[in-house]
Formats: structure tokens, sequence, C-alpha cells
């Protein structure tokens, strides 16, 4: 699967740099580029505009409202997507930033596990819109807007809840890039079984967040170890 290409647009350069380390720590998403105001960002979408899949778009800027950068972006013929990540709470800002295909809004400051739920939501989405061929069913359209909004449909199995699903993808988030953990280390990081940690790695595995592979080199059958895409 190839990875979500963010742009983050943030004039706060310590923002900036924890916005970009919570992009990284999601599987499934990589910085390209960073911009501390709306016309470095224009310019960075203008030069290479086809290698950025989503903006983390401030919209307090020093030179434009981010407001205005959606504009000039659906102006010039740009679909890419915006999240925008902001402490503006206006209603009407948030009223224009749907009318102009605004993704998500998020508020300052939010936490990761927040942050990651917006960007988990938007890569599932951006994989039901991106399949090729047509919709079979109304149904299918409500469930693709029901994934991005959150609305429905992202209920979990029963016997599963969230708080532990939470421990166990934190687990695989901390480990280095690329390397996978068995049910029994995930088990001794998150303090629960390792049946349960078993259960909701192959949740994770259902739904193509993470990856199972053999792990050979240790005595007798080998373990399966899951890391994250």
């Amino acid at each position: 699967m190839t990875a979500i290409r963010v742009l983050v647009v943030e004039d706060e350069p310590l923002l900036a740099e924890a916005h970009s380390a919570y992009t990284e720590r999601v599987p499934g998403f990589v910085v390209v580029g960073v911009a501390h105001t709306a016309q470095a960002a224009m310019a960075a979408l203008r030069a290479g505009g086809g290698d950025v899949d989503l903006v983390l778009l401030d919209f307090r800027l020093p030179d434009l409202h981010g407001l205005d950068v959606c504009r000039a972006l659906r102006a010039a013929g740009s679909s890419v997507d915006v999240l925008a990540v902001t402490s503006a709470r206006d209603l009407a800002v948030v009223r224009t930033a749907v009318s102009l295909g605004v993704t998500h809004y998020l508020l300052k400051p939010f936490t990761f596990a927040a942050f990651r739920d917006k960007l988990e939501r938007y890569a599932d989405y951006r994989a039901q819109a991106l399949a090729e061929g047509e919709v079979a069913a109304q149904h299918e359209v409500d469930q693709m807007l029901a994934t991005l909004r959150g609305t429905a449909g992202h209920s979990l199995p029963k016997g599963l809840d969230a708080q532990t699903l939470d421990r166990v993808r934190a687990a695989l988030a901390d480990v280095t890039r690329g390397v996978g953990l068995s049910a029994t280390e995930v088990s001794a990081l998150t303090g629960i079984s390792r049946v349960t940690a078993r259960r909701y790695l192959e949740y994770l595995a259902t739904i193509g967040r993470v990856v199972r592979s053999p792990r050979y080199g240790t005595p007798g059958r080998p373990e399966v170890e899951y890391r994250p895409r």
C-alpha cells in the first residue's frame, strides 16, 4: 500500500516539528514537506502538487488565512485533501472550511490519539474513494462517508474495546520502523494477556493496519510477528 504523502503547514516551528512527528508515527503516512507560511505552502504544492496527498493546514498563518489558501488551491484546480489543524473556533470559519472541501477539522490543542484517529479515518476513506469501478448501491456511499466522519461503520467487533486497541497500537507505533512484534511481546508491553494481544493484532491485520509474517530463528514453530504498514 502506497504511503499517504503529507505536507505540514504550521508557522510555529515547534508545532510543525510536533505535527510532523505525530504524522510519522501513524502507519501509512509520510511527511514530504514542511512550510511555515501560506506562500511557502502554495509554492511547494505548485512545484510538486502531485507529490502531496494531504495538507495539514494551520489557519492562522502570518501572511494569509488558511481559508484563503484553500480558496487559492481550489481556484487553481487542485484536488489535494486538506485537514485543518487550527485553534479557530468561529462557526463561520468551520462552515466555510466545509464548503471549501476541508476533509477534517482538528482543534488545537489535541492529543496524539485524536490526531491519529483523524488520519486513520482519512486513510480508510481514501482507500475506498480511490478504488476502481462504481459503487453498487447507496449503502456503499453512506459507508464511505461514515468512515470519514466517524458517524457509523467504525465500531469494533464484539469483545474488543477502543482503549485496549489504543494500547496495542501504541506498542506497535513505538518500535523501530519496519520491526515487528509478536503477541507475546505486545502482551509484555501492554500488560494484557498473550491471547488477548493476539486477538487485537489479528483484528488490526484484518483491517489492513498491520502486516503478519513468520519470524524464523527461534526453536520450534516460527512465531508470527506483526508490524505496522
